[in-house]
């Protein structure tokens, strides 16, 4: 691994700062040792990045969409070269096995390539006038300074996701990622500065206390768009702290992603979407399947199926060979997870497969038959390998089990019927929704959801919009 892309500290306006309020360690979750020793910014080191996002605001934001691209350009170009040690560090401070870790550079710098294009086509309009001596026009301008706050499952990807739509509108960027991952977004800063970005234009942020830099962050008058990945009680926090300065916000939070499989299913290509859908990083991701429904005359066919497949899985440290599954995050993962597992043995649910913790870092791939709606899984969001099965009778059944949640991110459904796809499709609540398709996340689509889901969108034409803010000019006493 290329020692050049590891830092111990925050960027701000071009420059690793020496301030802190002493230091927080970085684990590697695959073996509890400390990975790395981090200086802890705290809440003045986010004062100090708000004050330079701020000032070099107005330079970049009158620069070309041409002359932002060919800088975005550079920097994706720097990151894919760089993408086995990127990759190694990822897998390294958040456990995915080192094959995801490379196909996440791969997707988070997709991210940078499509918006340094979709930069030069923020349009705005020629309205035809209400009057003879009037002309109505319509432009898009850059919102101003903008917070990303981002989570540990993808520190790569859930960085580039945000900052690149932003950049490339002509936005300025603090970036605070989460304390258990702050080595990859260090890395990218500096591929960053070595990519041509201006002084001030992208500022990252570390430190251990999420709640106070959140805080400065969503009550600063500087700050005019908050992008945040988490939990939906998060979430609301910054909502709530943002409300006395109005300032717009996307939020991507959690997830309860049912996954349907039809009498008619294709069974074999059902069980290949629910292994990428349910156990990509060990299962810690927003819109891996939490609950699996299936429909009862293809219940015992799909579950040995399923069971054959996962029983297959190689678990261990992402950097060996190989390997699947690799570690939960933390301690605090492994006990939730447990405490699944424990609450659906005790309301009758049947471990078919795995069940149990490994030396602390590790849980064990499971799948839980006879799943029912008052177990805990049912209404919260898993986050672990925890894979557990319920059964229906019908369409209509399927459809009312799937929506029964508070969440609205993803759905998955395999049916081989064309109008009940169509059918399914138009009434599950979700705002993404895999048919036939387990892996649904690309650069050219929306992603977000409704209800406790979220609100905005990234990725695609429309994750721009959320960037920019639309202003109407007119002109008059045309002769």
């Amino acid at each position: 691994m290329n020692s050049d892309l590891l830092f111990d500290r925050s960027y701000i306006n071009g420059a690793w700062t020496n301030h802190g309020l002493g230091s927080f360690e970085v684990i590697n979750p695959a073996n509890g040792k400390v990975l790395a020793t981090v200086l802890d910014g705290g809440k003045e080191i986010v004062e100090q990045a708000i004050v330079s996002a701020n000032a070099a605001f107005k330079p970049w934001s009158s620069s070309t969409a041409k002359h932002r691209a060919s800088i975005l350009e550079n920097w994706n170009s720097l990151i894919l070269k760089s993408t086995d040690d990127l990759a190694t560090i990822m897998t390294l401070e958040c456990g995915k096995p080192l094959k995801e870790s490379k196909g996440e550079v791969a997707y988070g710098a997709s991210f940078i390539k499509w918006f340094a294009e979709e930069g030069k086509r923020v349009y705005g309009d020629v309205i035809p006038p209400t009057a003879e001596d009037k002309r109505i026009v319509v432009v898009k301008e850059p919102i101003g300074v903008v917070a990303a706050i981002t989570p540990w499952n993808f520190p790569l990807a859930m960085i580039t996701r945000k900052v690149a739509p932003a950049l490339a509108a002509g936005c300025t960027v603090v970036i605070r990622p989460s304390e258990e991952t702050p080595l990859t977004a260090l890395a990218l800063a500096h591929l960053a500065e070595l990519a041509g970005f201006p002084k001030g234009v992208i500022n990252v942020v570390v430190g251990k206390d999420a709640s106070s830099m959140g805080k400065v962050l969503s009550k600063s008058k500087e700050v005019n768009k908050i992008s945040f990945t988490g939990s939906t009680r998060v979430g609301k926090i910054l909502m709530e702290q943002s409300s006395s300065t109005l300032k717009k916000l996307s939020l991507e939070l959690g997830g309860n992603a049912p996954f349907i499989v039809f009498e008619d299913a294709n069974i074999d290509k059902a069980v290949e979407g629910a292994l990428v859908s349910k156990f990509r990083n060990s299962g810690q991701t927003c819109v891996c399947v939490n609950r699996f429904l299936i429909h009862k005359n293809v219940y015992k066919e799909f579950t040995q199926k399923f069971i054959a497949a996962v029983s297959e899985f190689k678990i261990g440290n992402g950097l060996e060979d190989g390997v699947n599954v690799g570690p939960m995050i933390n301690n605090k993962a492994i006990r939730k997870t447990t405490e699944f597992v424990e609450d659906a043995k005790e309301k009758g649910g049947e471990i078919l497969l795995g069940g149990k913790a490994i030396d602390n870092c590790f849980f064990e791939p499971t799948i839980i038959g006879n799943a029912s709606k008052d177990m805990n899984f049912a209404q919260e969001e898993i986050f672990g390998p925890v894979a557990p099965i319920f059964k229906f009778s019908s369409d209509e059944e399927a459809i009312q089990m799937a929506n029964d949640t508070i969440y609205g991110l993803a759905a998955y459904f395999y049916s081989e019927n064309i109008n009940r796809c169509w059918k399914t499709a138009e009434a599950l609540a979700y705002g993404m929704v895999g048919i036939n398709e387990g892996l649904i996340s690309t650069e050219v689509a929306p992603f977000g959801g409704f209800k406790y889901s979220g609100q905005g969108r990234e990725g695609s034409k429309y994750g721009i919009e959320d960037y920019v803010q639309t202003k109407y000019m007119c002109f008059g006493n045309v002769n």
